[in-house]
């Protein structure tokens, strides 16, 4: 098994053991910073509303890259997070690429924000 599945196996179970699922976990990585709510006004600020937007919006989630992860989200801020979620640094950016979509998507079936 190669470093990257390991990682993938990782935030799968976390995901799944979470009480909250998907957005939970994610709302929970991103406490310090408000929430799904916070990250989500951070990539508004940072001109990723389309994006944003099509997660909230019912239809289809249109994509983030992981560099647009992270010129939109400080250091300081990726370094928690991946902290919270237990995985390298160098990897939250893919990760939150990867699920972010899903979990805002999942938590705004109504097209706004709700806590898990």
């Amino acid at each position: 098994m190669s470093f990257f599945d390991n990682i993938s196996s990782l935030i799968g179970n976390a995901i799944n053991n979470h009480p909250g699922g998907l957005s939970g976990l994610m709302s929970e990585a991103f406490t310090d910073f408000g929430g799904l709510d916070g990250v989500v006004a951070k990539l508004n600020e940072a001109g990723l509303g389309p994006q944003v937007n099509s997660w909230l919006g019912r239809g289809d989630n249109q994509p983030i890259s992981p560099d647009e992860i992270r010129s939109a989200l400080s250091n300081e801020y990726l370094g928690s997070i991946a902290q919270r979620l237990g995985v390298p640094v160098d990897q939250v950016a893919n990760i939150l690429a990867q699920h972010l979509p899903a979990a805002v998507d999942q938590a705004s079936p109504n097209g706004a924000l709700r806590t898990p």
